[in-house]
């Protein structure tokens, strides 16, 4: 099982459909791309590159990026994607505990990314001359074999986003990429070949290997010329090309949102640019869904998981989201939905024993999606994947319809006084009030209590805050021990490159 073999079936059965868009333009059909990727898989070999090698991608998105994925794949190599907006240190110690052989890089990274990074036989710029070399060889046309892989053998050794200490490198193998997409159709959403991924969000992360199910489909793929996020472009793009489909975090969904509110779209002008967008990668406030569906439709589809189990763990989908008659919709709004057709989730205690419905305890996923291991780490392989199953760090409850809420990262957990207290009810509180654009809630040292509760609240533009006000709005919705003891406004919010807030930075400046 080599994923490689997708891109070969579409070049056959539809050489001519266009595949690689940058904006509007086409850029490749399948026919091209399999044709630089067997050009790059040659290139890769006569260098004395090896299968199980590895290659790392320290690009911003670019059309570029799906042609070296596929090649190195083509090859039998494994990828190792960075963000391209990590320091060049940062992806130095990437390149070197993954020991990988060649990098391609894009020049705005660091204006010295060639020079900086050490250790391996080739840094390509993927706008160089160099590059244009390799992709366009003597011998571009002749046909190179994909190099056979096992399903269990590497393909995607991504790293963590380090927020605590070093990141470790999640081993990713052909098969829990081929889960992925599978499972893309039976819960996420269809796709046919009229569709169009735009790839907004970093390719290095989820936004990338979700090629995989619309390469499946035979779909397009689309880099916005900005090579990133830019929501009046996106509007723009999604009305010249075809609603568009993306994976988002929330941040990026409330910007679309107040770029089609401030700008007056309706539902259906906001449904011309957007086919589906999916989200996830941080917590989706339930405030925040209702003004999304509101103002821009019914195009949302949550998704659950982690770079352990990348993409797969558990789906709010399109119809759970508008089903508002439910009795129950208000708290499967606040939920991350029901397990994923390729895993199986359950709740425990700190044992791994199942807690009753309602009760908060850990969640663990199974299945094929979950990682072989974490690279060159197996103690922290043995902690995180126990009898088969991966301990998420996620705490959060099951209902009897299993829908999975989570409550917070177990390290998020607030104690004081003995009691537990999770974050993210407060946040969800606080989120109502007027005038509050974002908060983070963590908890600060405390001689007498342990803990006690901080929260970070970001104010509208233009809004001054009322912090009574805001404690009076606690007291009415949940336990007066849970109420904040201590209220920050802040500018902003302190977020990591995939925009999850940085709650261990907030609790640092609390230390």
């Amino acid at each position: 099982m080599n994923l490689a073999h997708l891109l070969q079936r579409q070049a056959r059965t539809a050489p001519e459909q266009p595949a690689i868009l940058s904006g509007t333009q086409v850029v490749a059909t399948h026919r091209q791309w399999a044709q630089r990727c067997q050009q790059l898989a040659r290139q890769f070999q006569a260098a004395g590159l090896q299968p199980g090698d590895r290659v790392a991608l320290f690009m911003r998105n670019h059309v570029r990026y799906l042609e070296v994925l596929f090649g190195a794949w083509w090859a039998g190599l494994a990828v190792v994607p960075i963000n391209a907006k990590l320091h060049v240190r940062e992806a130095q110690w990437i390149i070197d505990n993954a020991q990988a052989r060649w990098a391609f890089v894009t020049a705005d990274i660091s204006p010295d990314t060639g020079e900086r990074l050490t250790g391996l036989a080739r840094v390509i710029d993927v706008d160089s001359a160099q590059a244009d070399a390799l992709w366009q060889g003597p011998d571009a046309h002749f046909e190179t074999p994909i190099t056979e892989r096992a399903a269990d053998d590497l393909a995607w050794l991504f790293y963590t986003s380090g927020t605590t200490g070093r990141p470790k490198g999640v081993m990713i193998t052909h098969r829990n990429l081929m889960t992925m997409g599978l499972g893309y159709f039976c819960d996420v959403d269809a796709v046919s070949p009229q569709d169009t991924l735009a790839y907004a969000a970093p390719m290095s992360h989820g936004a990338g290997i979700y090629a995989i199910p619309h390469l499946m489909a035979g779909a397009r793929h689309m880099v916005p010329p900005s090579g990133g996020f830019d929501p009046a472009e996106l509007f723009a793009l999604g009305q010249q090309v075809g609603p568009l489909s993306l994976f988002a975090a929330p941040t990026i969904v409330k910007r679309l949102v107040d770029h089609a509110e401030t700008a007056g779209l309706s539902t259906r002008q906001c449904g011309q640019s957007f086919k589906t967008v999916v989200y996830g990668g941080a917590p989706m406030y339930a405030a925040d869904i209702q003004r999304a569906l509101r103002v821009m439709g019914p195009c949302f589809v949550q998704i659950y998981g982690q770079g352990e189990s990348p993409m797969v763990g558990t789906v709010l989908a399109r119809h759970h989201l508008q089903d508002s008659q439910h009795p129950r919709h208000p708290e499967r709004l606040a939920s991350i939905g029901v397990a994923q057709t390729p895993v199986r989730i359950r709740v425990t205690d700190a044992q791994g024993r199942d807690l009753p419905l309602g009760d908060i305890g850990e969640v663990l996923i199974q299945g094929d999606s979950v990682m072989a291991g974490y690279w060159r780490n197996p103690e922290a392989t043995a902690k995180a994947i126990q009898n088969g199953w991966l301990f998420t760090g996620d705490m959060g409850c099951l209902d009897a319809d299993g829908f999975l809420t989570l409550k917070d990262r177990s390290k998020d957990m607030i104690i004081s006084g003995g009691s537990n207290i999770y974050p993210r009810e407060i946040e969800e509180v606080l989120l109502h009030a007027p005038g509050v654009a974002e908060v983070a809630v963590v908890g600060a040292p405390d001689a007498e209590w342990g803990e006690v509760v901080v929260a970070f609240v970001v104010p509208h533009q233009g809004h001054t805050l009322d912090t009574t006000a805001l404690d009076a709005l606690c007291l009415q919705a949940i336990a007066r021990f849970k109420r904040p003891k201590r209220y920050e406004v802040v500018e902003s919010l302190p977020k990591n490159n995939y925009g999850k807030v940085l709650k261990t930075e907030l609790r640092q400046r609390l230390a």
